[in-house]
């Protein structure tokens, strides 16, 4: 992962595909379109010479309540889905489970 700091801009380059997933993962986890984006904290040290790793923890990411789940919504027919938000598309099957996107459950197209 290449890392470029320019004042209080910071960017991720990935340099392998196991890296952009992982990227992708931490951005759908930390953008929410819809209300307040989350933030990313430093825990603890890092110190090279101690060790190779830095920890961070997320701001606003309620680990433990999980009545707030999306609730289970499947199609009835094949159709589009597309987020009101950021509109991406996905093509679903009947019978398929709507997913959320941008903080909400995507919305049937056709």
């Amino acid at each position: 992962m290449k890392i470029e700091i320019n004042k209080n801009l910071v960017e991720f380059t990935p340099e392998n595909d196991d890296e952009k997933k992982k990227l992708e993962a931490l951005w759908r986890l930390m953008v929410d379109c819809v209300r307040f984006s989350k933030k990313m904290v430093p825990v603890g040290e890092y110190i090279p010479s101690k060790n190779n790793m830095a920890r961070f923890a997320i701001e606003g990411l309620n680990t433990t309540d999980k009545t707030k789940a999306y609730p289970e919504v499947h199609v009835d027919k094949d159709c589009r889905c597309y987020c009101q938000t950021c509109n991406k598309y996905v093509e679903l099957k009947k019978g398929d489970q709507i997913p959320p996107c941008c903080g909400r459950l995507m919305e049937v197209l056709d």
